[in-house]
């Protein structure tokens, strides 16, 4: 596990849309697995960026989210359907819808759409590139704690600090969907290599906890601590308090 400061999350995310752009390059057919949220949001604008820069033709490029919302329909401005369209896939026509995977959050029977969504996983994968964020609680995906390491895809319940935490995308916190579909922890871990992404203060403590290096399911991301090839980009202001408190 790396612990890499980039200085600040603009720095970072080009750093990483430039590290996915070369793996594009050296393999068209790379299977990438991609996070939502606002820590994701500069590292897509230089993506669509560099793929246009480059004129790279992403036919063959594999796709898979690492969750969506119950109840909200593709379409919906607060989905993740919504928001990766938003931010990546409009911008260049040579994404194949056929190879771009998310969860639905809705259907007669979300067991089997999780079921359904793991299988194509396991028949595409292994994902080659897979991005995270982390939330303040240390959860991965929408992997709360307390959640199994053996955790595949499935519905999840959000917990009240999640829930809180993503408010700040809806009009009201009673907007918020109380639970979603995730992959799970063990879903995650299959990735060839996983790059976490950390900025800002309310990031501090669960990095913190992270590299502690104790491995509980209290703390979902501690289990980043059995993968052989985690790279954390984290900014100024995290890295510093990690220094004054000698876990760097």
């Amino acid at each position: 596990m790396r612990v890499i400061n980039l200085k600040d999350k603009q720095l970072a995310s080009e750093h990483v849309a430039t590290e996915i752009v070369k793996l594009i390059i050296s393999k068209p057919n790379t299977v990438l697995g991609l996070a939502t949220g606002g820590t994701m949001t500069e590292l897509y604008q230089y993506l669509v960026e560099l793929i246009n820069a480059n004129n790279l033709d992403l036919n063959d490029v594999v796709t898979f989210n690492l969750d969506e919302y119950v109840g909200l329909s593709p379409e919906d401005k607060q989905s993740y359907h919504e928001y990766m369209q938003q931010r990546l896939f409009k911008y260049n026509d040579s994404w194949n819808d056929n190879n771009i995977h998310i969860p639905s959050g809705v259907g007669p029977d979300l067991e089997v759409e999780a079921y359904n969504y793991e299988q194509k996983i396991e028949q595409c994968g292994p994902i080659d590139l897979q991005l995270l964020g982390i939330g303040e609680n240390g959860h991965i995906g929408f992997n709360e704690p307390g959640t199994s390491f053996n955790s595949r895809t499935r519905v999840v319940n959000l917990t009240p600090s999640t829930i809180h935490a993503n408010s700040v995308n809806f009009d009201n916190v009673d907007d918020v969907p109380v639970q979603a579909v995730s992959m799970g922890l063990s879903s995650i871990m299959g990735a060839k290599h996983i790059v976490l992404l950390a900025f800002g203060a309310k990031k501090i403590d669960a990095v913190k906890r992270l590299l502690q290096g104790d491995v509980a399911t209290d703390l979902p991301a501690s289990i980043l601590h059995q993968h052989p090839n985690v790279d954390i980009y984290v900014d100024d202001v995290i890295f510093n308090k990690l220094k004054e408190d000698n876990e760097v």
